[in-house]
């Protein structure tokens, strides 16, 4: 197994990171011969692919709940070597799973991870208000633990993939409150080749403010919206450089080869104290991006077809 065939997740085992990255090989038709490992943070998979140990790792970025995940965002950040190069976005169905012959009259406690627990919060005040919740480090390790015996709940609240890799009897599925909640993973490797525009994209950025004063973070944004650049995702993180001096992490929709993007990045270029290209890849819901006519290619090239000829008297 030679590193090209290695694929590094946020682990455990059986969270909604392995079903992600599951999805992405099925897309890819790797899943027959890729080899997948769970790492234990972000960060370590992050680096396994800094490192060459790994192709590909797979992190999660964004729960549509509880907004950015910040751990992948500052490994991303600090990290900065890397690209994404695509994005997959799951939706978040919890079951709740007890051990086979398991009394339902008996359900007292269950498992899941603070993030798990605060998305069926309803669901178990509704039809199990007696249970005491009990926090585990992940919603796969409540499963993982109910069926080693491993901890003191005796019901788990948990993606469906971890009830049936470890042997568990769904007793109700998709409790969760918001039946429309999803977690978005980008997919990252060492830099290379970007994708090609396929016009539903997105671009990753990190830009740091240059200082701490007024109008610096206006300035940055200025330059996507003078130039038709819609913002998906901006949040901001500190640079640890001293306290008032932020970074921000954003999502653009649009490619770099487009010329509107192109000309935003580079003004933000100018304005950051830095800024780091994270990746332009294709959008998982493959909806194409609207662009006004006076900030598409052709409108560019026009604009720089005029300067052209005025320099040179035409």
């Amino acid at each position: 197994m030679t590193p090209a065939d290695r694929y590094a997740y946020l682990g455990p085992e059986a969270t909604f990171t392995e079903s992600a990255l599951l999805k992405h090989l099925d897309d890819q038709g790797l899943r027959e011969t890729a080899a997948i490992i769970p790492m234990r943070n972000a960060a370590s998979a992050l680096q396994s692919v800094l490192d060459g140990d790994c192709h590909t790792a797979v992190v999660p970025i964004e729960n549509s709940v509880e907004g950015g995940v910040p751990a992948t965002i500052d490994a991303l950040t600090e990290h900065g070597r890397l690209q994404i190069v695509a994005e997959v976005v799951v939706p978040v169905r919890f079951v709740l799973a007890v051990k086979p012959g398991t009394d339902l009259g008996s359900l007292s406690s269950f498992g899941t991870h603070p993030h798990g627990e605060a998305q069926v919060r309803g669901y178990m005040a509704e039809h199990f208000p007696e249970a005491i919740y009990i926090p585990t480090s992940s919603t796969a390790a409540a499963a993982r633990d109910l069926a080693n015996d491993a901890g003191e709940h005796v019901a788990a609240v948990c993606p469906a993939l971890a009830a049936e890799r470890y042997g568990l009897d769904v007793i109700a599925e998709d409790i969760g409150d918001n039946r429309d909640a999803v977690t978005r993973f980008v997919v990252v490797r060492q830099p290379g080749a970007i994708p090609e525009p396929t016009g539903a994209d997105k671009t990753t950025i990190v830009a740091a403010l240059r200082s701490n004063r007024s109008g610096a973070l206006l300035e940055l944004l200025e330059q996507f919206s003078t130039r038709g650049v819609n913002m998906s995702r901006i949040e901001s993180r500190p640079t640890g450089d001293g306290l008032g001096l932020y970074q921000f992490s954003i999502d653009l929709q649009g490619h770099i080869r487009e010329a509107r993007m192109a000309e935003a990045l580079q003004g933000v270029h100018r304005v950051a104290r830095r800024l780091q290209f994270l990746g332009s890849y294709p959008s998982a819901d493959e909806v194409k991006v609207l662009v006004d006519p006076t900030t598409d290619d052709s409108s560019f090239a026009r604009a720089s077809a005029w300067l052209e000829a005025t320099l040179h008297g035409g």
